[in-house]
């Protein structure tokens, strides 16, 4: 795979809006509102930035330009009707740039759209629940091998475009899905549940995209969370998992102008994401072991 260097921005913005297209007496029929957020991730071409090193500032005032008629305004005057995909598309239009990969909206913190390069629209729900597991395959002294548990969080993709309604797929339909898995999962050992013999994050992504691709045809791919800071995706076909790092740092643009505050040293914490696409170990349950990847990965990030 050829590499590609991606740069995103995310702007927030509040609205009111109605969905006239939703079934009589559904709640976001009546007029409401949201802090929604905005993301886009997007390939640019040399010297698009003013100087190097500004390029997700500009990405972010870019982005701000083309939500500003959205901010503090009844959304069904400006976007007809305004569901969440609805707005991702009319925020892509507003953007008219090459090289998107993905734009986003976020209408809560469980829930929103993503739009990839195709232009096809992947609603996503966030769910959450308690459960203790173990991992009986792991080597004498693992830590996973004893007891213990997570607050597991699972994002569900499920792409619009492969359905047939008009509308974006209504979130409560996800809820509806969702609802047996979240009592079988939920306050429980993971262990104990026929399938999860092994509960790696991996094999946990797997089970949850059996149950819920055939009633669900439109899922995308799931995505688990073991911990804030790692977790694994499945697509129904290929593994992909991540675990993420924190460091604190001071930096220097001196290609900035003279008089931008980026030319004086400054800092930030920085949070660094390793994707990994890997077989899964039919024999451990996993692609690799979040341990062994932190350790691998220690002495670049350290440098």
């Amino acid at each position: 795979m050829a590499e590609q260097l991606l740069f995103g921005a995310a702007v927030g913005f509040e609205a009111a809006r109605a969905v006239s297209l939703l079934p009589e007496g559904h709640r976001s029929r009546r007029l409401h509102g949201h802090s929604f957020l905005a993301n886009v991730r997007v390939a640019l071409p040399d010297g698009w930035a003013a100087f190097p090193g500004a390029e997700v500032d500009q990405l972010r005032d870019r982005l701000a330009a083309a939500i500003g008629p959205l901010d503090y305004q009844h959304l069904n005057l400006q976007v007809d009707q305004p569901t969440d995909e609805n707005l991702a598309r009319w925020v892509r239009r507003q953007l008219d740039m090459r090289g998107i990969d993905t734009v986003g909206i976020q209408s809560t913190q469980h829930e929103g759209v993503d739009l990839d390069r195709n232009n096809h629209a992947h609603v996503w729900r966030r769910y959450v629940f308690q459960s203790a597991h173990q991992l009986p395959k792991v080597p004498p002294g693992h830590k996973c091998g004893t007891m213990h548990g997570h607050g597991f969080e699972v994002i569900i993709h499920a792409n619009q475009d492969l359905g047939r309604s008009e509308i974006s797929i209504d979130y409560d339909h996800l809820d509806a899905l969702w609802a047996p898995i979240q009592q079988e999962l939920d306050h429980s050992c993971l262990n104990d549940i026929p399938g999860l013999e092994n509960p790696t994050s991996e094999m946990l992504s797997s089970w949850i995209w059996r149950r819920l691709k055939p009633q669900l045809p439109e899922l995308s791919w799931v995505t688990v969370y073991e911990t804030a800071a790692c977790g694994a995706h499945f697509d129904g076909a290929h593994y992909r998992i991540w675990k993420e790092l924190t460091f604190d740092s001071a930096v220097r643009l001196k290609q900035a102008p003279e008089g931008d505050k980026r030319r004086r040293v400054h800092g930030h914490t920085y949070t660094l994401r390793l994707h990994l696409n890997a077989p899964l170990d039919i024999v451990m349950g996993w692609t690799i072991d979040f341990g062994d990847v932190k350790e691998i990965f220690s002495p670049i990030f350290l440098k």
